[in-house]
């Protein structure tokens, strides 16, 4: 199962899985969905020579953050994948509370990241920006869905 449920964050990425390890699956992707996430966001946006100049650096600031972030969503996967056949109660808790940290953490920065791309871009681009992110964040993240398995509930005493 542990194998499968690493398999997963590699899929939404459309890799080839010759890696050795799970780490490695996980770099292979994020270079992957990196590089297409990148020109999606410019073809999308379609950006002046001036824009882009300003834009490029503080997207790349941005990303390198979410990066960050995430590498606690993806430490919740792996936990999830080692415990999957023997979750407790307790275990399944401890990670759904990280998941919901790294999300509120995952907001703040959203927020603060859209007032500096407001400061660079007129508001209309930056949200057309935000939306692109987000539509590629859930097309993510039902890939994701959609290839982990849901929790193992033990029969829970009454």
């Amino acid at each position: 199962m542990r194998k499968l449920i690493i398999m997963a964050l590699a899929i939404f990425a459309g890799v080839q899985l010759m890696a050795q390890t799970e780490t490695d699956y996980i770099e292979i992707a994020r270079d992957v969905l990196k590089t297409e996430k990148k020109a999606a966001i410019s073809e999308v946006l379609n950006l002046t020579q001036q824009q882009a100049d300003v834009f490029w650096p503080l997207y790349n600031e941005y990303n390198n953050k979410i990066a960050e972030i995430q590498n606690e969503k993806i430490k919740v996967i792996l936990d999830f994948a080692e415990n999957f056949d023997n979750m407790s109660d307790e275990k399944a808790d401890e990670l759904m509370t990280t998941v919901l940290k790294v999300d509120q953490q995952l907001l703040k920065l959203k927020k603060t990241y859209y007032k500096k791309f407001k400061k660079i871009l007129p508001a209309g681009l930056a949200v057309k920006y935000f939306q692109a992110e987000n539509k590629i964040n859930a097309f993510i993240n039902a890939e994701l869905a959609s290839e982990i398995p849901f929790v193992e509930i033990k029969a829970l005493p009454f």
